[in-house]
């Protein structure tokens, strides 16, 4: 009888344990990692937070007339391993996009997200419109002796597993910040999958909205902890909280276009055999 109850306690502290070490940052002092939240909200409720948060936050000063446009090509491997682990909800999961802002190619990113349970963790290298075209067009090689190791490293990835573009997506971000940037509150409106091709800097790319009528997302990221003067105006425990990705909402929505490749494509092939 002892033995099972000192087995039970033991087994109590390890699950404890688990419990702690997933609600805590990983420990890994170069790294910064931030907590996530994320709510599907209306634009009612945000024209309401908007009037609470004013005299607490600042409007990011990267934000021209309050809000600026991203672009983001996601990549994914031959498994779709980074769509499959998000809908199948794995803890710890990576995935890969290039960013860019207002069309613009002044700033152009090859990101890295990483995320552990609720805390994420991105890395991110400066591309050329030149080697961005070159990423598109397959052509990858000059990333394996890049000075910087994330594009190292999504050269690995890209050769060994197949890593390719799967989908384009776009959303207006009006960004809200707190000391310095600790606290970041977002609004992503207007969230659409860009279709009919990976080119980011092609304005000209149809669009389809993935969300439904008269919602957005709002994101709330914090580093340590969330000051309860924010905490306290944010939607309530009633409110949806969501946990869904652009990127598989995105996927998702252009999903029918792949289907139509199939099936265009079998047909051409009938026709040849006929």
């Amino acid at each position: 009888m002892r033995g099972d109850g000192g087995a039970s306690k033991l087994l109590e502290r390890v699950r404890r344990r688990v419990g702690e070490e997933l609600s805590m940052p990983p420990r890994r002092c170069e790294e910064h990692y931030r907590h996530e939240l994320k709510y599907l909200i209306s634009y009612g409720q945000k024209a309401d937070l908007n009037l609470r948060l004013a005299p607490l936050l600042e409007q990011d000063s990267h934000a021209r007339g309050g809000c600026y446009m991203i672009r983001s090509l996601y990549f994914d491997d031959y498994w779709n391993t980074a769509y499959q682990e998000k809908v199948d909800g794995v803890l710890m999961r990576k995935k890969y996009r290039i960013r860019i802002y207002d069309y613009s190619d002044r700033v152009i990113k090859l990101e890295r997200k990483r995320k552990r349970d609720s805390w994420i963790y991105k890395e991110d290298a400066s591309l050329t419109h030149g080697q961005f075209d070159r990423i598109l067009a397959g052509d990858v090689g000059f990333l394996e002796h890049s000075e910087e190791p994330l594009c190292r490293e999504f050269y690995v990835e890209y050769m060994s597993n197949v890593l390719r573009p799967r989908v384009i997506v776009d959303y207006e971000r009006e960004p809200w910040i707190l000391d310095a940037g600790t606290v970041r509150i977002t609004f992503d409106m207007n969230v659409r999958a860009a279709v009919d091709g990976f080119d980011v800097f092609d304005r000209g790319l149809p669009t389809l909205p993935v969300l439904e009528p008269g919602k957005l997302v709002m994101e709330v990221k914090f580093t340590e902890f969330l000051p309860q003067i924010v905490r306290d105006i944010l939607p309530g425990k009633a409110q949806e909280i969501t946990a869904a990705s652009k990127y598989v909402l995105c996927y998702d929505k252009a999903s029918y276009l792949r289907g139509f490749g199939l099936l265009a494509g079998r047909l051409e092939r009938a026709e040849r055999v006929t």
